[in-house]
């Protein structure tokens, strides 16, 4: 048998939302990581909690891209697709690379399956797909998973949903992984029960000894280990990240981590993520709303502790007053959004860009914040941590816009050492007499809780009086507080680094702009435009409000800027607000991240009109 070395792959396993897509794919994903290769992953859910089962709008799906060179996104067509059932193939077909290859599980393509996907009686997609040019492998995988269990004390449906590790061992072999690694990788999976941890490597060696005897494959693929960093990795989801990089920040403050929250998707991974970590001072209240979630954080921050909260849109518009009193209050807050499909409950399993303005400008009243944003799934560690240290250090809110192709996503992660993370220093009060509202040179007034001698002192949402915190309605107060509050935010642009280039040229002809998860299909267009011969620049901003001092510098040194969002165009909106400049708006508002070669074509198109 051939055995053929390629540099990337695009791999995405698809099913029913109950066919353990999601299994089989972090799974494998974690082998490839043990392996060395630099990787990328989507997971893809349903909206709905369970759908009907073969139908397309149950389809679950799991995309993993992987490679010997660096890997920006999970990629745009899949080179192969493991299809479970004809929902999962209809939903998944115009997605596949020219030639790739189908590898179909023929029990999901009775007539009952194809009728519930929506095929006609007459119609035979695998069939079809074979003319389209695709490689088609119609395996029984279900049938496998039965006869390998059989004889065990397992249900006929059971036994039946064994063939997501079939599959698994099946692509694990085309793929040359490594089969004791994913063994033990199983075994750690289901260690709560030994019983289905031998029934599963049972199944994972069936799938791949099943690539070893049939003859439907003519060669194995090499992908041989990235040149990554030296260090420690291990894969991390961005909504993992995001919950260390606030127990690291904590920690580096000193403070005890406290996280009220209410499930909602997709943060709700950060809730579950912290209370693993109790042994490590993570402290968290589920709630029961929205509402007493942030509230309780707030109590906590003025009692001396960092307060955090994590929702999504809809729960971060229930939160909005409460956040408008702990900008009265300019208390330390940390407010996780991760974004999903809107408005109203909008589409809650697919990613959006949407909530940028929510997070800026969503509040009554004049009642600014900080805002930052993650590009990456590693990347929300160190904005996390960046969240905390600008909250604590200036005395206001915070609020980090993630989003769910973030905090699904995951990729490998060098982990840093806590004695190279930068010290967070809270601005406790220490003079006598108290004055709540005496400020330092960056306007930020100092912390004082309860317990601290002759520091007693008012809160609440009705206006404060200067310097001394009192209740004050007087107009020139209001005015006056307005804008120190104001201006304490935009001071913080003198906390934050630079706005840097990412790639090409420092001045010249077309830049291309972005922000949150567009950061890895950006960066893959842009690659290729070099490759090209098509002179581009790339930035991409973290810190949205305030923003960095020299972007605008940055911003007038290019003819033409491209900003591609997952939104209508909101970022494009503040900037041509805040630098008048009149950039080219790239949108999509789909539930669906961005293609690199979206991206890529849209260059082509600027430069050959420009």
């Amino acid at each position: 048998m051939l055995q053929k070395e390629i540099e990337s792959v695009i791999i995405k396993f698809a099913g029913d939302s109950g066919d353990g897509m999601q299994v089989s794919g972090s799974l494998f994903t974690s082998t490839t990581a043990i392996y060395g290769n630099d990787l990328s992953t989507f997971p893809d859910f349903p909206a709905e909690i369970r759908a009907p089962a073969g139908t397309v709008a149950g389809v679950s799906g799991f995309q993993i891209r992987f490679g010997s060179s660096l890997v920006h996104t999970p990629g745009d067509e899949c080179d192969v697709l493991v299809a479970m059932n004809a929902a999962a193939l209809k939903s998944n077909l115009s997605s596949v690379a020219p030639q790739g290859i189908i590898i179909a599980n023929s029990s999901g393509f009775d007539s009952k399956n194809l009728r519930l996907a929506g095929y006609q009686a007459d119609d035979l997609p695998l069939e079809q797909a074979e003319k389209m040019g695709f490689k088609v492998l119609n395996l029984d995988l279900s049938k496998v998973s039965k006869e390998t269990l059989l004889g065990e004390k397992i249900s006929t449906k059971e036994l039946e949903r064994g063939k997501n590790m079939v599959a698994l061992g099946l692509v694990c072999w085309m793929f040359n992984r490594n089969l004791d690694q994913v063994l033990e990788l199983t075994k750690q999976r289901f260690a709560k029960n030994p019983a289905w941890a031998e029934w599963n490597q049972r199944l994972v060696k069936a799938g791949w000894n099943f690539g070893e005897t049939i003859e439907l494959f003519h060669e194995r693929y090499q992908v041989n280990a990235a040149s990554l960093p030296s260090g420690k990795y291990r894969g991390v989801s961005g909504n993992e990240a995001l919950a260390l990089g606030l127990v690291a920040a904590s920690h580096k403050a000193g403070l005890q981590l406290f996280l009220g929250a209410y499930p909602i998707t997709p943060a709700s991974d950060i809730l579950h993520e912290l209370a693993k970590l109790k042994h490590l001072g993570a402290n968290t209240f589920m709630a029961e709303d929205e509402i007493a979630a942030i509230t309780s954080a707030i109590g906590v921050s003025y009692g001396g502790n960092l307060g955090v909260t994590a929702s999504s849109g809809p729960g971060i518009a229930l939160k909005t007053e409460a956040i408008g009193l702990a900008v009265m209050l300019e208390l330390p807050l940390v407010i996780c959004n991760i974004q999903r499909g809107g408005p109203s409950t909008g589409m809650p399993t697919k990613t959006e860009q949407a909530d940028l303005f929510q997070a800026i400008f969503g509040r009554n009243g004049e009642c600014e914040l900080i805002v930052v944003a993650p590009g990456t799934p590693k990347e929300c560690f160190d904005i996390a941590f960046q969240a905390v240290k600008l909250s604590v250090e200036h005395m206001t809110p915070v609020m980090l816009l993630s989003d769910g192709y973030i905090a699904n996503g995951a990729e490998p992660w060098k982990f840093p050492s806590m004695k190279n993370l930068a010290q967070i220093t809270p601005p406790i009060a220490e003079a006598i007499p108290y004055k709540p509202y005496l400020r330092d040179g960056n306007l930020v007034r100092k912390w004082a809780f309860p317990g601290m001698k002759d520091m007693q002192h008012r809160i609440g949402g009705i206006e404060k009086e200067d310097i001394t915190g009192n209740i004050s309605y007087d107009p020139l107060n209001h005015h006056k507080m307005v804008y120190l509050r104001k201006e304490k935010v935009a001071k913080v642009a003198k906390s934050i680094p630079p706005q840097l280039i990412l790639q090409g040229p420092q001045k010249g002809k077309i830049l291309v702009i972005g922000w949150g998860s567009t950061k890895g299909a950006i960066t893959s267009a842009v690659e290729t435009a070099h490759k090209a011969g098509i002179e581009v620049s790339q930035i991409h901003i973290q810190y949205l409000h305030p923003f960095p001092e020299n972007l605008g510098d940055i911003l007038s040194s290019f003819e033409y800027i491209l900003i591609p969002e997952l939104n209508t165009g909101q970022l494009a909106f503040i900037l041509k607000a805040n630098f008048q400049i009149h950039p080219i708006c790239f949108n999509k508002v789909q539930g669906k991240p961005f293609f690199a070669k979206e991206i890529f074509d849209k260059l082509i198109e600027i430069n050959q009109n420009a």
